[in-house]
């Protein structure tokens, strides 16, 4: 995008995506203020009363004086980002009860524009893995889905590099800023994926990995697909979380299941006892999507 063209409110928000001591419901209620009221611009001191900040006041001050618009301006020159109100911000996502203001990418953002399913899993995977992922990907690819995981080790780099393996397109959302690799041991496939397919971002480029991304990376991802598919998750994990959140923005949520004996597959078990659906056949998955 270009900054130039951008709302005030837009250009606000970006500002404070690099602002300290704020978080996004904070930057929320900056947004339904000024839909609400509108402004010509916004002091420290007004953010601070409409956020309703009670903690971190003066780290905010300080982060937000500090920042001006030619150092935003020239900070954003290097970076792909839509606003949530850009006409290619991805509907779905709109649809969380606090979306992404920004979503930093690099890659092919037409990738929005495919059915996407988002195959999620174990970092630790076995062998089981790559053989229901070797099963189930090739159909599903050939039938023009776009697969979206986390690009972390296990499950999710497997399902990236089947898909491309089988022509298929695919889309990566990190939890930390674009121009860094988390686990490096992904550095090629993170490579390939933004030079050719999709990488998503809610963060800038220099923000590190810090734990509370990672739910907020799961709500993403969940919430860009139609559906999400659970492989040898255990009971308490990541993949639970994706899949829990998928559920509560009222997508389908698939799980394979696996052996009784590690434990590894426990969550997908306890999935589907919830009511996911078991798949054994890529069929099972492909059914219950008519619409794509």
């Amino acid at each position: 995008m270009d900054y130039e063209e951008l709302s005030m409110i837009e250009k606000t928000i970006l500002k404070l995506t690099y602002c300290k001591g704020i978080g996004l419901i904070g930057k929320w209620k900056v947004v339904k203020f000024y839909e609400k009221f509108g402004a010509e611009n916004f002091f420290a001191e007004d953010i601070i009363q409409i956020a309703q900040m009670n903690q971190y006041k003066g780290m905010f001050r300080d982060s937000f004086r500090a920042i001006n618009e030619d150092w935003l301006q020239e900070t954003l020159q290097n970076q792909q980002y839509v606003t949530w109100l850009s006409p290619n911000y991805p509907a779905e996502l709109l649809e969380l009860p606090y979306p992404p203001l920004v979503i930093f990418y690099a890659g092919n953002l037409n990738l929005l524009e495919y059915p996407r399913l988002a195959f999620v899993g174990a970092r630790q995977a076995s062998n089981y893995s790559i053989q229901v992922i070797r099963k189930l990907l090739p159909t599903i690819v050939e039938k023009q889905f776009v697969i979206v995981s986390g690009l972390a080790r296990g499950v999710d780099r497997m399902s990236h590099e089947t898909a491309i393996r089988y022509g298929g397109l695919t889309i990566g959302v990190v939890g930390c800023g674009l121009d860094i690799c988390y686990p490096r041991e992904v550095l090629p496939l993170f490579g390939e994926m933004k030079k050719n397919h999709l990488v998503l971002s809610e963060y800038p480029q220099g923000t590190a990995i810090k734990k509370h991304h990672f739910p907020m990376r799961n709500r993403i991802i969940a919430g860009l697909s139609k559906a999400t598919c659970v492989i040898e998750a255990k009971e308490r994990s990541g993949s639970l979380i994706t899949a829990q959140l998928a559920l509560d923005y009222g997508r389908d949520v698939f799980a394979i299941p696996g052996e009784i004996l590690t434990g590894h597959s426990d969550g997908c078990h306890r999935l589907i006892q919830d009511g996911a659906k078991c798949v054994v056949s890529v069929q099972d998955i492909l059914e219950e999507l008519p619409d794509f």
